[in-house]
């Protein structure tokens, strides 16, 4: 999420790179299966590959490392590996190729997974997809204009490519992230399959995986507990999709990515009130999904056309805990409307606590609270801002309660404020930032979600392009360790120019403004993300039958274990203490029937 202390770059780089948005919109980008990675940057190249013997190399490795792509390895061969599952669970190994000679049609064949007794998982079960390397750089000083020269760049091991085969470079290594999907009604015990990796049609070599299903169901995406807002970006689809903003094809083109983030357990839906709320801090501009109209007549009218066409769409896709409405207060509270008696669109300052702002606001809100109550959509609507100081706030919340008061407030905060709002009813305090576990307690008691949220300016934990893989992981633990109910993330698919291939962005830490790359596919971010969420909800239904079971001293371990996770600050064993809280709750939950 963007922070207002980069307000005055922003708007300068705004003019210098944002001018024609036009431009944006219209630009062609090429989503072919195949393209070129760009060239490692880095003195990697320079690595020692001659104690690598000829031939294609294989071995399952840690899903913990990104693997720089032009370093020699120089590990031990691991064969075999073994995961632990739920049933309706989603887990991932990884495999590293590598060889000393360019080898071409380099393909990886998963087999069926089945216990000794012939049960399957069935053929679908699990998949194994190529890691591609984006450009990626550093953390540096977090938020900030970027020069792309001033920082230093490298290859990360990200996107998951669902190529059928692969060139392999020489002197280079390539990672393979299996994925497995375990049924819910699979039957528990153990699952084995045989991994083969083949070139020119020829058997390489072969790697065993077994998972082990254990006796527990994990509930469906959307009834998960964790509470994931990572927010949407339509226009960004259209563009790398190159189809007109709003069209059938673009709700067509959205699927695939927004069927991910459902998929992942989003609870939010992102909406705009007006123009774009953030100032065009993104590649892509905000599209409105409501237009506003000044009659001749001084009378307000608005279509609300686009804004229910993409409502429903996300909740025909299982996202309907809540429609978050962005802003009341824009970054350059700015509202845009088309007036009939001058016949044009014209741009106003609207700045809370001013006559214009009430007059502007007042007969929207009103008039939106009629629309959505009509759809039945009321009661999860929330008006949303984003980052803004108290001076701001209060005006708005002011007119929120004066004007429609049965709207929620959904308000990220990094003022350090959010207790001066105790009716919004959803709250997301910056990562690092003090609260009172008590006010967590007494919100999660009326109803209310408190979550925290992470942007440029946090170097850990985060998703950036270059963070460690289990950082994504992480955040679903911290977000336990210290109660909230999950966590927000400014952007899910606000894509940058060339998004397959560069991850870096003029303003922010590589990877900041997106999760997943367009036309559904899928990061080793996101997966462990998922893995992460997986565990905030697993975890929920151990202490459930913990607690059913009047086990005190298991319960005691865990949350012991659980506990050294309660920091938004790097420490020398945070992957360690996470890995051993993940140990304990399979061992635990093998105990458990």
């Amino acid at each position: 999420m963007p922070k207002t202390t980069i307000y005055s770059t922003l708007a300068l780089a705004c003019m210098l790179f944002c001018g024609s948005q036009q431009g944006y919109s219209q630009q062609r980008y090429d989503l072919g299966t195949t393209f070129t990675e760009l060239a490692d940057p880095t003195k990697d190249t320079l690595s020692d590959w001659s104690n690598v013997k000829a031939g294609l190399h294989a071995s399952f490795v840690s899903i913990d490392k990104r693997y720089p792509k032009s370093v020699n390895p120089n590990l031990t061969v691991q064969q075999h590996a073994t995961l632990e599952a739920w049933k309706g669970e989603q887990v991932s190994a990884q495999i590293l190729l590598w060889t000393n000679a360019q080898l071409a049609d380099v393909v990886v064949t998963p087999g069926e997974l089945k216990t000794e007794a012939g049960t399957s998982m069935g053929a679908d079960a699990v998949q194994a997809r190529f890691v591609r390397y984006v450009m990626t750089d550093e953390f540096a000083s977090g938020c900030g204009h970027r020069k792309p020269e001033d920082f230093k760049a490298s290859l990360s091991a990200d996107m998951l490519d669902d190529l059928k085969s692969y060139d392999l470079e020489a002197k280079k290594v390539r990672p393979v992230w299996i994925t497995v999907k375990v049924p819910a009604e699979a039957a528990a015990g153990a699952y084995k399959t045989v991994i083969s990796v083949q070139q020119n049609g020829q058997v390489q070599g072969q790697l065993q995986l077994t998972v082990h299903v254990q006796n527990h169901v994990l509930p469906p995406s959307s009834q998960w507990t964790y509470h994931l807002d990572q927010w949407q970006h339509p226009s960004a689809v259209a563009r790398v999709n190159q189809v007109k903003m709003w069209s059938d094809e673009h709700f067509e083109a959205l699927k695939p990515t927004m069927k991910q983030l459902a998929a992942a357990g989003q609870k939010v839906i992102t909406t705009t009130l007006n123009k774009d709320a953030w100032n065009v801090q993104t590649y892509d501009p905000y599209a409105d999904m409501i237009t506003w109209k000044k009659g001749k007549d001084g009378t307000w009218t608005y279509d609300y056309t686009v804004f229910d066409k993409w409502v429903q769409f996300m909740m025909d896709l299982g996202i309907n805990k809540q429609i978050n409405c962005y802003s009341l207060l824009p970054w350059n509270n700015e509202v845009h409307y088309f007036d009939e008696r001058k016949n044009e669109q014209v741009n106003v300052v609207a700045k809370p606590g001013t006559p214009v702002f009430e007059e502007l606001w007042t007969p929207f809100l009103k008039d939106f609270s009629k629309h959505v109550s009509s759809k039945g959509w009321l009661k999860i609507t929330n008006i949303a801002m984003d980052e803004r100081a108290r001076e701001e706030m209060d005006p708005a919340v002011a007119l929120l309660e004066r004007v429609a008061p049965e709207f929620g407030v959904a308000f990220a905060d990094n003022h350090k404020s959010y207790q001066r709002y105790h009716k919004s009813t959803d709250i997301s305090v910056a990562a690092g930032d003090p609260f009172d576990h008590k006010d967590l307690i007494d919100r999660r008691k009326k109803g209310y979600i408190t979550t925290f949220y992470v942007c440029c300016s946090d170097e850990f934990p985060n998703q950036f392009t270059f963070s460690e893989p289990a950082e994504s992981t992480y955040m679903a633990w911290y977000a336990l360790a210290a109660g909230f109910d999950g966590a927000l993330r400014w952007a899910f698919n606000s894509w940058v120019e060339d998004p397959l291939r560069d991850s870096r962005f003029r303003t922010w830490p590589a990877g900041d403004t997106y999760i997943v790359y367009p036309q559904g596919r899928s990061s080793i971010r996101y997966e462990r993300m998922l893995e992460g969420i997986q565990d905030y909800t697993k975890v929920g239904i151990l202490k459930t039958k913990l607690t059913a079971a009047n086990d005190q001293a298991n319960l005691t371990k865990l949350n012991a274990k659980i506990a050294k996770l309660n920091t938004a600050k790097r420490y020398a064993d945070w992957n360690k203490d996470l890995n051993d809280a993940k140990a304990f709750v399979n061992e635990l939950s093998k105990q458990l029937k």
